[in-house]
């Protein structure tokens, strides 16, 4: 799952809280990068070696070259968009989420908890995660397929009535 639910016990006063972590899912980890670029570059040099010594191989190396480049470079690309990380802390009387963007400044949400609606709606993208104070909405698990976010939609509404005493 891309997201983790980390619950801390009852303190001296008996409160709880609940921190969630969110991070995009990658499928191909780095070692498995290394693999793919050297069986990729392993397979399209085996057809190269009948074009050893003729004109053709210094027609061809260019495109070969750019296209090794662009696999790199997309995946590269791919893993810094995975940096992406939503952090939600839940306690009885504050809600905070923190979206950190890989180069760009952190943006904090806090509010109390008591007023936040979690809601799950048609948008630019299907089963649209949001949450609610009644002053600002704001989207949570964007990375998320449809089927994450409703999930995550009922874990955070769980939470949420647990704190709530409801």
């Amino acid at each position: 799952m891309p997201y983790e639910w980390k619950t801390t016990a009852p303190d001296d006063f008996g409160a709880v809280s609940f921190t969630l972590t969110a991070r995009p899912y990658r499928s191909l980890p780095r070692r498995g990068f290394v693999w793919f670029i050297g069986v990729t570059a392993v397979l399209i040099a085996l057809p190269m070696i009948a074009l050893l010594g003729t004109v053709l191989l210094w027609g061809l190396l260019p495109f070969i070259a750019l296209t090794m480049w662009g696999l790199w470079h997309g995946l590269q690309r791919s893993y810094r968009s995975g940096e992406i990380t939503e952090t939600l802390t839940l306690t009885k009387h504050e809600l905070n989420l923190c979206r950190h963007d890989p180069g760009r400044a952190d943006r904090i949400w806090t509010t109390n908890s008591y007023w936040v609606r979690v809601m799950l709606r048609n948008g630019p993208v299907e089963d649209y995660l949001t949450l609610s104070d009644g002053q600002r909405e704001i989207e949570l698990g964007a990375f998320l397929t449809p089927e994450e976010r409703r999930d995550l939609c009922r874990d955070l509404q769980r939470n949420l009535q647990a704190l709530r005493g409801t």
